[in-house]
């Protein structure tokens, strides 16, 4: 039952991202692949990361990596920007455009996060927050996300 319940609330996230990217870009095709999206995402997940640890993260190629990424310079959701420490390296950087994009689904679950906060007390929110923290930090070692990112990790 846990498992359906879980299954349903990742589902219904998922759809919703859909249903409004799909409803804005009716008129017009998307600007951004489904591998692109992906991309993305872990690019934002990861800070500003650059395209070797992007690459290793993804478990791709390096050359693979920067295809994609100049890709995605091009269309304008990301930027290359020098490291000040090391003038050899580039760091991926997500742009307005693509924080625009990404807010469709924070926006959503700033919503339903507002309505669990309004239909369950303090105590049972903070044990849904001990609860997730732990499914993040213990129970999810497969993916390993910056630690200096804590809206990712709880």
């Amino acid at each position: 039952m846990l498992k359906d319940a879980f299954f349903a609330v990742y589902t219904k996230f998922k759809l919703h991202f859909y249903q409004e990217i799909f409803s804005r870009f009716q008129d017009r095709e998307a600007s951004l692949t489904t591998v692109e999206t992906f991309c993305m995402e872990a690019i934002q997940a990861l800070g500003s990361p650059t395209v070797n640890e992007f690459a290793t993260f993804m478990r791709i190629s390096p050359p693979n990596a920067a295809y994609k990424v100049n890709s995605l310079i091009k269309k304008g959701y990301i930027r290359k920007v020098q490291s000040p420490d090391d003038r050899r390296e580039y760091h991926l950087e997500i742009t307005q455009k693509y924080i625009d994009y990404y807010n469709i689904s924070t926006a959503y679950m700033t919503a339903v996060m507002d309505r669990i906060a309004q239909r369950f007390t303090p105590a049972e929110c903070a044990k849904l927050e001990e609860m997730l923290t732990i499914v993040s930090r213990e129970l999810m070692s497969e993916v390993d996300i910056p630690e200096s990112l804590p809206d990712l990790n709880p």
